[in-house]
């Protein structure tokens, strides 16, 4: 029984598999390894904030404004 090639597997004709090059499997996996940061937020929080900078602004914020309120306790 042949194996069905589905279009989303084929390259585009304008597209030549000798021009990508020989790629490395793994070749990020050693600092994958050792941790990732990446975080996806809702669209909704996302549009909140214009920058990457404003977020971790925010964030700081919440961070300092839980830890004041934990050392009242």
């Amino acid at each position: 029984m042949k194996k069905v090639r589905h279009r989303a597997e084929e390259m585009r004709a304008e597209y030549k598999r000798s021009d990508l090059g020989a790629g490395v499997r793994g070749r990020f996996y050693s600092q994958y390894q050792k941790g990732h940061n990446l975080v996806l937020l809702k669209p909704e929080v996302a549009a909140a904030f214009p920058t990457d900078e404003a977020v971790n602004e925010a964030l700081l914020s919440l961070v300092r404004i839980a830890k004041a309120a934990l050392r009242e306790r």
